[in-house]
């Protein structure tokens, strides 16, 4: 299962996830269903995990240190201010918040079933290791920010 860590980019991820909630819309019609305002609140929900990841990328190029997720041993500063505060992932959070407006979307009881599976694996094979990392480059000031804010929300 370690072959597993930090081997697809988070990104590819969501793209295959979104692929996997379009393909089971396209074999559940039957599971549709209708979504008062759905248009709107799956662009609020995009909009939103736009601006969240947004954040965490603005937040590293401020301090200067990496953004590629596949690389956390190359990281060059310990980022603990804007979005980073409320959230230890907020690239992810945003990436899973696309996701969730891309469901509302679709409007198929099924490819919800996707966004559980989509967290787990991010958990287990992207974000674990990169605290792995963190925890090596950084130290006890890592300790106690992963104490202090939450993986997701």
């Amino acid at each position: 299962m370690q072959r597993l860590e930090l081997t697809v980019p988070p990104l590819a991820l969501v793209l295959l996830a979104g692929g996997f909630m379009w393909i089971i819309t396209w074999a559940t019609p039957a599971l549709e269903f209708a979504f008062p305002a759905g248009l709107i609140c799956a662009a609020g929900a995009v909009l939103v995990g736009i601006t969240i990841a947004g954040m965490g990328v603005f937040s590293f190029s401020r301090a200067k240190t990496t953004v590629h997720p596949m690389k956390p041993d190359s990281s060059s500063a310990l980022v603990v201010t804007g979005i980073y505060r409320l959230t230890r992932n907020p690239m992810y959070l945003g990436f899973l918040l696309l996701l969730v407006g891309w469901g509302i979307f679709l409007s198929n009881a099924l490819a919800f079933l996707v966004l559980p599976g989509f967290v787990m694996y991010m958990n287990r094979f992207q974000i674990e290791p990169e605290e792995r990392a963190l925890t090596r480059l950084f130290g006890q000031a890592f300790v106690i920010y992963r104490s202090q804010v939450r993986r997701w929300i």
